[in-house]
C-alpha cells in the first residue's frame, strides 16, 4: 500500500506564497503555483477550493499573530491602569522596536496582507487593522482626560486617522522590501514622527 506523499502541502504552501508575493493575488496563477510546487491541479484542488482559499491558508499564521496582539492589547483594564502607566502606554522609544521585531518575522505573510492581497477577504486589511485599533486605544486616552491628564481634544474619527497615519510609517517599509538594518534605522524615524504625549497633551 503506497503512503501518501505529505510534501505536498508545505510545497502548495511555499510555491503559493512566492507566487502571491510576485504577482499579487489577482494575477497569480494556480497553473503556475501547481507547476512550481510539481503537483496537478487535481491534488490542488483535493486541498483548497480555489486561490481565495489557498491565499487565506498562506496568511493564516500571521493573521493569528496579530488577532493575539490585538486581543493582548484589549485585555487591559484601563480604568485599572495607574496614571504612570496610562502615559507610559504611549511612549515610543522602548515599544516601537519590539513591535517592528514582531512584524518582522511575519514578514512575507504581513506582506501578504498589506500589499498583494486585492480580491481576498483581506483586501483592506491595513484599513481595518488601523478601525480595530482606533477604539481601545480611544479608550486609553479618554481614562487620561477622565483623570485631568490632558485636555486635549481628540475625538474617535480623528483618533482613527492618526493611527492611519501612523500604521502607514509602519506599513510601508515592508512594502519597499526594507532590510532589518533598514528597519532599526525607521524604527528611530517613526518615534521622532510620532511623539504621541506631545499630540495628546500629555503634561510633563
Amino acid at each position: 500500500m503506497s503512503k501518501p506523499d505529505l510534501s505536498i502541502d508545505p510545497r502548495i504552501m511555499e510555491s503559493a506564497k512566492k507566487e502571491f508575493l510576485a504577482h499579487g493575488f489577482e494575477k497569480a496563477s494556480l497553473k503556475a503555483i501547481c507547476e512550481d510546487a510539481g503537483v496537478t491541479t487535481g491534488a490542488l484542488y483535493k486541498r483548497y477550493t480555489g486561490k481565495e482559499e489557498l491565499f487565506c491558508a498562506v496568511v493564516d499564521d500571521t493573521v493569528k499573530a496579530l488577532n493575539a496582539f490585538m486581543e493582548m492589547r484589549s485585555s487591559a483594564v484601563v480604568s485599572e491602569l495607574s496614571d504612570e502607566a496610562l502615559i507610559k502606554a504611549w511612549e515610543m522609544n522602548e515599544s516601537m522596536l519590539p513591535w517592528l521585531e514582531y512584524l518582522y518575522r511575519y514578514h512575507d505573510g504581513f506582506v501578504l496582507l498589506i500589499a498583494c492581497a486585492a480580491g481576498t477577504r483581506y483586501a483592506n486589511f491595513q484599513h481595518d487593522f488601523a478601525e480595530s485599533m482606533t477604539v481601545k486605544t480611544h479608550e486609553y486616552f479618554t481614562e487620561a482626560k477622565r483623570r485631568g491628564l490632558t485636555d486635549a481634544d481628540i475625538s474617535m474619527e480623528e483618533m482613527h486617522i492618526l493611527l492611519s497615519a501612523f500604521w502607514t510609517t509602519v506599513c510601508e517599509p515592508f512594502i519597499h522590501g526594507y532590510t532589518w538594518e533598514q528597519m532599526e534605522a525607521h524604527s528611530e524615524i517613526i518615534c521622532k514622527l510620532f511623539n504621541w504625549n506631545k499630540v495628546l497633551g500629555f503634561t510633563e
